[in-house]
């Protein structure tokens, strides 16, 4: 995208020198002939750069800086001065200027300075993105799971995310979405560009057309200074739209426009913004119910299902339910500096019986919730929400009485479960106590999907 420059200087042929450098260098110029041109300037459209004189007739340079801060603080300004002014410049910088030139300028240092400050702001941009996705991890090796399903969401990924094509992460709540988005761009060639997420029901419609397409000054009540947006944060790189059977159908149809054309045009702006990004996006709702019933585009749903990755619910894929449940124990032990290395077999059998309704984000919330009431090295079933215990029968495993009604297998898995949670995990005493050899207890642990 090529960077936009406003050049600041009552002094027209000076302005047109400036103007004739810095298009040859690929620039899109600008011209305002002072302080108060350029603050209107400001206000209509977003630059790059802003090139300004001190000394203007209608309105000086340090005025108009201290008023174009006020609208849009992160714009890098250069001020130009003469020689004889550097300390008004340095008070320039003290005011929010990121640098100064003197005249009569040296064409060399004005380009390399205009270059580096462009880069400058383009890296600090990078960087808060960056900062954002802060302990993010978005990896393959992150996303724990060996079952069959899981064998298969690995192999889509991997021939998915180095395209370029728009991908829709369907699924219920909880089934981790949102980590599938982010490794797919992490896997991707824009793997070092941003990653913007945007969650479609977080916002009433008006404010989440503003976060998604950005703003000018006073496009609606409270707008008070120009805005980018997300799509615009997420330039060059991806962007994640959550929930996004939630947006209206105004809103859809800006989303169409980017998706067809890549250029949206921001609110109170008739001008469009072109850009380059990866479009990811996710919902937990049934898409053809929700076309069928006319709350979603169907113009738009095919745009965004070019490649669609269904996620199963943690009930259909029992056998990562004791690996991710280690996984979070492992995190949630070291997070809350706990010496806590295993579940006992009774709390692994509670966790293996329960269907999950919240999928991962349920699981990962018991585990921490254990790791925190856990009193000794290992997570108990006494540890777990009552939502487990009651899905299992209505009384916690360690108080529960072998009853008429109970089969004799399910009797036999209380007893030697209850027995093993009271050796403190103990095998071989486990086995001595109850009369069964070590490799029979193994079998039967291995039968209940603990791991021997």
């Amino acid at each position: 995208m090529t960077a936009e420059i406003l050049i600041v200087d009552d002094d027209a042929s000076h302005r047109r020198m400036l103007e004739a450098v810095l298009t040859e260098e690929g620039y899109a110029v600008t011209h305002a002939a002072d302080g108060i041109a350029a603050i209107d300037a400001v206000s209509e459209r977003w630059y790059d750069l802003i090139l300004m004189d001190i000394r203007m007739s209608r309105m000086d340079g340090i005025e108009a800086l201290h008023r174009i801060k006020a609208i849009t603080p992160d714009i890098p300004v250069i001020i130009m001065t003469a020689y004889a002014a550097v300390d008004t410049a340095v008070d320039a910088l003290k005011s929010g200027a990121s640098d100064y030139l003197t005249k009569p300028l040296d064409i060399d240092e004005l380009r390399i300075l205009v270059g580096k400050t462009l880069r400058y702001g383009r890296l600090e941009q990078e960087n808060q993105l960056l900062r954002e996705r802060l302990g993010d991890r978005f990896d393959f090796a992150n996303i724990v799971g060996h079952s069959p399903p899981m064998k298969q969401l690995f192999e889509t990924i991997s021939l998915v995310a180095p395209s370029e094509a728009t991908v829709l992460i369907s699924g219920e709540s909880g089934t981790g979405k949102e980590l599938i988005a982010g490794a797919i761009h992490q896997n991707s060639d824009r793997k070092d560009r941003p990653f913007i997420k945007v969650n479609c029901a977080a916002l009433p419609e008006p404010l989440l057309e503003s976060e998604l397409f950005g703003h000018e000054k006073g496009a609606f009540t409270g707008a008070v200074r120009k805005k980018q947006g997300r799509f615009q944060l997420a330039h060059t790189g991806s962007i994640f739209l959550d929930e996004i059977a939630e947006t209206a159908p105004t809103t859809q149809v800006k989303l169409l426009r980017v998706l067809q054309e890549q250029e949206f045009e921001p609110l109170g702006s008739t001008r469009s913004v072109k850009v380059d990004i990866r479009v990811i996006a996710a919902t937990n709702r049934d898409m053809a119910r929700e076309i069928r019933e006319g709350r979603f585009r169907e113009d738009l749903f095919y745009r965004l299902n070019v490649v669609e990755i269904p996620l199963p619910p943690l009930r259909d894929r029992q056998e990562d339910i004791l690996p991710l449940a280690e996984h979070f124990l492992k995190r949630y032990a070291e997070k809350n500096r706990r010496m806590i290395k295993r579940f006992t077999p009774g709390a692994a059998d509670l966790l293996m019986r329960y269907s999950w309704p919240g999928n991962v984000r349920e699981l990962e919330n018991a585990v921490e919730r254990a790791v925190i009431l856990c009193r000794g090295d290992a997570v108990g079933s006494d540890d777990l929400p009552d939502a487990l215990h009651t899905e299992a029968g209505g009384e916690r495993a360690a108080e529960a009485p072998l009853k008429p009604g109970l089969s004799l297998k399910e009797m036999e898995r209380r007893m030697i479960l209850r027995t093993l949670d009271e050796t403190g995990g103990n095998r071989t005493r486990t086995a001595e106590i109850l009369g069964i050899s070590r490799r029979t207890l193994q079998n039967k642990l291995k039968e209940y999907g603990i791991n021997p």
